[in-house]
């Protein structure tokens, strides 16, 4: 992916930084540093914490919901903890050398935040066998690595059954980043929640080839209105997409964070991700040694996704619906994908009584019944 210009990361030990304001300019690249206490930490120093991000702080999407959940981990343990992250870090040689260079500056802890970030996580892991590593979004794990992610399918179907009641085309637009299976299988999470309240609506899909980038969302979406929707969501990061539903009048889903602030009448609701308390409780398993190597994939009944609260535009029924159905995830007798489950051929995938399997699911690279357009060949 293509990545702002890149500027050495230098630590100076035992400073501390403010946190970066989310208006900075975007032709450089920033850290931050957030010392909780001032007090000597040679009597019960706090546990030093890293985070790796993709973008910046300021992106009011996967990034911001990341920092978010630094600061409640913040919150939660005070002066217990001492966290510094870098953001807008390209993935591979530059991801490596500042996700080593927070070893080196002795922090114990430390959280990679983007898919792409998998494998320079796995090879300085190696090189620091005191240091426990968290990657989000791979499958990679070692003694000292583990994984986690968001059941974020989830909430995606929950906003599905909405977009299914409040479209009157029948047609619901996506703005999708990468062809990945994560965001695939969102796709596919969100339409069948679609076909459950609406079985006559369809779902066109747009890709944009980029997390984050609000130019190239907001003329998606636009092409996505010209082709009927009305009703717009995203697998993308910035406010674009509820903006120009604003504009247009139309109604729109966040991602991410809640997205409200963009546009108070279209925005219906965010599917959002939820990482203070993993975080948390992560840096408590360190400081007592508790701490082992997992694969952590965790849905709204564990609070790492959730809807954020619905607009009061959406009728009282249909909140009712999608509030019975997030009880029914929340106790385990639903699942977004709950057999029958047709792919766009018609051809049954998943037989009645049976569900996606995790490691299907992980694979995903199959539309359901119901999403118009194919698949583009390619990935981040």
């Amino acid at each position: 992916m293509d990545r702002r210009n890149f500027l050495k990361y230098v630590t100076l030990a035992g400073s501390s930084f403010a946190l970066n304001s989310c208006s900075q300019g975007k032709n450089s690249k920033s850290q931050g540093e957030v010392s909780p206490s001032a007090s000597p930490v040679e009597v019960n120093e706090p546990l030093k914490v890293g985070f790796v991000y993709a973008d910046y702080v300021g992106d009011f999407g996967w990034t911001y919901a990341h920092d978010l959940g630094r600061r409640d981990m913040e919150a939660n343990l005070q002066d217990k903890v001492k966290t510094t992250f870098v953001e807008n870090v390209n993935e591979g040689v530059e991801a490596e050398k500042v996700i080593r260079q927070l070893a080196l500056d002795g922090n114990k802890l430390i959280f990679t935040t983007s898919l792409g970030y998998m494998n320079p996580t796995i090879k300085v892991a190696k090189d620091f066998s005191d240091v426990v590593f968290e990657h989000c979004r791979g499958y990679k794990r070692a003694a000292n690595v583990g994984t986690y992610l968001g059941r974020v399918e989830e909430p995606r179907y929950l906003t599905g059954m909405i977009a299914g009641k409040m479209t009157k085309s029948n047609v619901v637009g996506f703005i999708g980043a990468y062809p990945i299976p994560e965001v695939i299988r969102g796709i596919s999470a969100f339409t069948q929640g679609v076909r459950l309240t609406n079985p006559q609506a369809k779902v066109r899909v747009l890709w944009v080839q980029s997390w984050y980038d609000p130019a190239k969302e907001r003329e998606a979406a636009q092409a996505l209105v010209n082709l009927g929707a009305d009703v717009l969501t995203q697998h993308t990061d910035s406010g674009a997409v509820v903006q120009l539903a604003q504009e247009k009048g139309i109604y729109a889903f966040g991602y991410n964070t809640d997205m409200s602030k963009f546009g108070q009448k279209a925005h219906l609701t965010s599917a959002i991700n939820r990482w203070g308390k993993f975080y948390t409780d992560k840096a408590l398993a360190v400081m007592s040694n508790t701490w082992k190597s997992q694969e952590v994939w965790d849905g709204i009944a564990q609070g790492m996704v959730d809807i954020s609260p619905m607009n009061q535009v959406i009728p009282a029924d249909v909140q009712q619906l999608v509030n019975a159905k997030r009880d029914e995830f929340i106790q385990g007798t639903a699942h977004p994908f709950d057999g029958p489950v047709k792919d766009q051929k018609g051809v049954v995938r998943i037989p009645r009584g049976k569900v996606l399997d995790d490691q299907e699911q992980l694979a995903m690279d199959w539309y359901v019944e119901g999403i118009e357009g194919s698949i583009p060949k390619g990935k981040s």
